[in-house]
């Protein structure tokens, strides 16, 4: 047998996963999941814009990583026109979008109404559009860059009382396939991030420390996810590391959909 030496070329990994001068937009910066992104970013020295539909979290979070603030709705075309033209100002340039909008009104399908339908559409659907569109369009003109959007599991699998939201985030990790082909050609990368239940100000409010454990116990890893777990795969999908990888939905949710779902424990 001939063996034959590797002489390829060995690329600087570090470098690959530096955002050093590279402008980025977090759309829904201002707690949890968001916050989180916007720190994960500037600490491999991006230039952060924060965005939020509330003032004083936007400005919080800017402060925090030395971004810049922005107040702007993410659903409406003029706020992402908005976001688009200040981070070029502000950073003369753009490299990536991380986008965190999402949330969810739970009521079984029999009980749903009209309103709760179009409300989650809305919300969870159409800044991932705008951002595909405009976004997309964006970053082919400055020569490529990575768009990453947060969806669910929900929109792949059974999503009891929140079908709605499941069925948009569905809608969303569609719109990564399409986008990724329509624009692959211009080097704009699409991917999402699809959690399980991570433990946000939001979702420990409604669950409530003492049914922590409960809802952990599942998770082969034994935790409910944390902001920062979220963060860490939008920064890779982000980053050069993550390069030839586009269209896709990674999925962070500590081995829970893995699991067996039969309790084989009393065989």
């Amino acid at each position: 047998m001939v063996k034959i030496q590797d002489r390829s070329p060995v690329p600087d990994y570090a470098q690959l996963g530096s955002l050093a001068g590279r402008g980025f937009i977090v759309a829904g910066a201002g707690q949890g999941i968001g916050r989180q992104t916007s720190h994960a970013l500037a600490a491999l020295g991006a230039k952060v814009l924060c965005v939020d539909v509330v003032p004083e979290l936007a400005e919080a979070v800017a402060k925090e990583v030395g971004g810049v603030p922005l107040v702007a709705d993410m659903c409406e075309r003029q706020g992402v026109r908005q976001a688009l033209d200040t981070a070029q100002q502000s950073f003369g340039g753009l490299s990536g979008i991380v986008d965190i909008i999402g949330l969810a009104r739970f009521a079984y399908l029999a009980d749903m109404n009209d309103d709760d339908w179009d409300w989650a559409q809305h919300v969870n659907l159409k800044h991932a559009f705008l951002l595909a569109q405009m976004g997309g369009a964006a970053l082919a003109d400055a020569g490529g860059g990575s768009i990453v959007y947060i969806a669910s599991v929900s929109g792949l699998g059974a999503a009891q009382r929140h079908a709605a939201y499941g069925a948009a985030k569905a809608g969303l990790i569609s719109l990564v396939k399409s986008a990724a082909v329509e624009f692959g050609g211009r080097q704009v990368r699409f991917n999402a991030v699809a959690p399980g239940v991570v433990w946000t100000p939001r979702i420990g409010g409604a669950i409530g420390e003492e049914r922590r454990a409960q809802w952990s116990a599942p998770t082969p890893l034994g935790r409910l996810a944390e902001p920062r777990d979220i963060a860490a795969a939008a920064l890779f999908l982000s980053s050069d590391l993550a390069g030839f990888i586009t269209g896709q939905t990674l999925v962070v949710d500590g081995g829970l959909r893995e699991r067996f779902p039969y309790p084989v424990e009393e065989l």
